[in-house]
């Protein structure tokens, strides 16, 4: 079983914004999988789906941005998936805009979110996918205002591709013993 969890943060307010990378990144794989990612389980919203015989489970955490490790720890303890079986997609201001790193471990870096997963479960034995943001270290902007802003429209239209570059890290987390 495999538990891949988008950050961000619920409302309005914030969809289609920066932060909000990972909740996009799963709405993207729940269009892939063909499964909807609406069930309110463990303060997250959830699908659930099987790939190659794997279970498969998406959520987006409820919990805002830097709460996000009470909603992993609860969905880990609810679906007993093991460290090495999540995947954590975020938002990273230090990487390009167009781009992605994946790593299987780590610390939470600059993000508040990933800095509060580390901390909930008391490790850094976390796979993370890192989708790049970018711009801010050119920019003289506040590092909030930038990642509350909403995509522009050319941007939004990028993610598709590099979305579907990024799920192929995806397949490969799911397919790893």
């Amino acid at each position: 079983m495999k538990l891949i969890v988008g950050l961000g943060n619920p409302g309005e307010k914030y969809s289609q914004t920066r932060h909000n990378i990972g909740w996009l990144f799963i709405d993207y794989l729940s269009k892939i999988y063909g499964i909807d990612v609406e069930k309110n389980k463990c303060d997250s919203l959830v699908g659930e789906t099987k790939v190659n015989g794997e279970k498969i489970i998406l959520a987006k955490p409820l919990t805002f941005m830097n709460l996000s490790g009470n909603a992993v720890v609860k969905l880990k303890k609810w679906y007993k998936v093991d460290n090495k079986d999540i995947l954590i997609i975020f938002d990273d201001i230090d990487i390009p805009f167009g781009t992605f790193r994946y790593r299987e471990k780590g610390s939470g870096g600059s993000h508040n979110g990933m800095k509060n997963i580390v901390q909930m479960l008391s490790t850094e034995e976390i796979s993370r996918l890192r989708i790049g943001l970018g711009g801010l270290k050119h920019e003289k902007q506040d590092m909030a205002d930038f990642v509350l802003q909403k995509f522009k429209k050319d941007e939004l239209k990028n993610l598709e591709d590099i979305f579907f570059e990024a799920s192929k890290k995806v397949e490969e987390f799911i397919e790893k013993e």
